[in-house]
């Protein structure tokens, strides 16, 4: 197979073109800009183009297919050669649907909790020996590489809602046609894409439609949204798994669960894990897993890269950095704390770094995800509203959003490192909740101040 990626340097793109390269595909690609790590994970392999930019001579007649990656746009000179040249032009999605036709696909869905669900089914598979592909957007202890392409005859999928391509604007998730489908949960997001909740909730719609015919749909049932959307797009030739919380005990900063016979301690907590960790044990449960094998493997699930990671911890103080930012995603996170440690004090920090989260009419959405943090700021940076090309985000509109008590709302990050300068960290855990990096901020200095 000859292959060439339009835009290389993505976080997950340039780990698909290492993966076709590894499984013996000759690789091409090109990109007008590649930050680390993908530059030098390109460069490894051999696979860094000498000269940024996009080189039209790269395409050719004889490639067997072009994988458009999302940074591409529509006029960009390469895909409107493979246009004219007739090749056949792939999204992500499709693509990894191309190269997993004979396999059995297991695929995440969900507003939230996706990568952590994936994650743990991946360690899972691992520990019991099974041969599988995969596809998850964060580095995962034990794995190499976030995607991986053989002749596994399994593959699990991180399945995201976001659009495929610039050619193709409907979501990942509707080119993966799992057998197996979880949907974690529906909460409103990426507006920019899916600007009213009934857009947004159909998109989950179609994926249930998307499952393929006598396949199983493990879903959420705690959630009303996804338990009505369930029940009014029931299907005959499907079979249904709902999940919630299992059974578990929390003692001392530990949580212990069980299931069935089986019980063990785990390093990960929260509502939200337990939820995630239902949903992988049935999907293992479908892969051949056994009970007491799942429980005993996810005792050693040590969690995602910034899911609830652990920065530095102390007898006294824990720092914690989680990618949360949608309003879900940043009330099961500050939750989960505060429940494993409810005697100590709870300081949360979150980031306004995504469309979503910087659009002054989605603030409402955030109405109590930080009720049961004792002391909370809101941080934004003036400079990632500009880099949107988004309006001014204004402070009242933040606090009104909220309607969170005493919540602290910043702009600048040397005032937001003084106020973590000032704060007292005796019996008290930090949270950092961020799909950014808080306008460049050092956080290891900070860290190593506190901790």
């Amino acid at each position: 197979m000859d292959v060439h990626f339009i835009s290389i340097g993505g976080s997950v793109m340039h780990q698909l073109a290492i993966a076709l390269k590894q499984k013996g595909y000759h690789v091409t690609g090109t990109d007008d800009e590649i930050f680390e790590p993908a530059r030098a994970n390109l460069a490894k392999e051999g696979l860094l183009q000498a000269k940024m930019g996009w080189d039209t001579n790269m395409i050719h007649a004889g490639l067997d297919a072009v994988i458009l990656g999302m940074h591409a746009k529509a006029d960009n000179p390469e895909l409107q050669k493979a246009v004219a040249l007739g090749l056949k032009i792939y999204s992500f999605p499709e693509y990894i649907y191309n190269e997993s036709i004979q396999k059995t696909r297991i695929a995440v869905g969900g507003s939230h909790g996706k990568t952590t669900t994936t994650s743990m089914i991946m360690h899972v598979l691992k520990a019991a020996g099974k041969d599988f592909d995969y596809l998850v957007g964060a580095k995962l202890d034990g794995f190499g590489h976030s995607v991986k392409i053989t002749d596994a005859p399994l593959i699990v999928c991180e399945a995201d809602e976001y659009p495929a391509s610039t050619l193709e604007k409907r979501p990942k998730f509707h080119f993966l046609f799992p057998h197996v489908a979880i949907i974690t949960g529906i909460a409103w997001d990426h507006i920019n894409v899916f600007p009213t909740f009934d857009i947004y909730l159909e998109q989950f719609a179609i994926f249930i439609q998307k499952i393929e015919a006598g396949g199983l749909l493990i879903y959420n049932e705690t959630d009303a949204v996804l338990t009505a959307l369930v029940a009014k797009h029931k299907r005959a030739d499907l079979r249904y798994q709902p999940y919630a919380i299992p059974p578990h005990a929390i003692a001392n900063g530990t949580t212990t669960v069980q299931l069935g016979k089986a019980a063990a301690n785990l390093k990960v907590f929260g509502n939200h894990n337990l939820l995630n960790l239902h949903a992988a044990y049935f999907a293992c449960q479908q892969a051949g897993v056994a009970e007491a094998a799942f429980v005993q493997a996810i005792s050693t699930f040590t969690g995602a890269a910034k899911r609830l990671e652990v920065l530095a911890n102390n007898a006294i103080t824990t720092v914690y950095r989680d990618f949360a930012h949608a309003p879900s995603k940043v009330k099961a996170t500050i939750e989960a704390v505060k429940q494993q440690y409810p005697a100590r004090k709870l300081l949360a920090v979150l980031e306004l770094h995504t469309f979503s989260s910087l659009n002054g009419d989605f603030m409402r959405e955030y109405n109590g995800a930080m009720e049961m943090a004792d002391g909370a700021v809101v941080f934004y940076a003036n400079h990632a509203l500009e880099l949107k090309r988004m309006p001014p985000l204004a402070t009242e509109k933040v606090i009104a959003g909220f309607n969170k008590p005493g919540l602290v709302v910043i702009n600048d990050k040397q005032a937001l490192l003084s106020w973590l300068q000032q704060q007292n960290y005796t019996d008290a855990n930090l949270l950092l909740m961020s799909s950014g990096n808080y306008d460049g901020l050092d956080i290891g200095a900070l860290v190593g101040g506190i901790v």
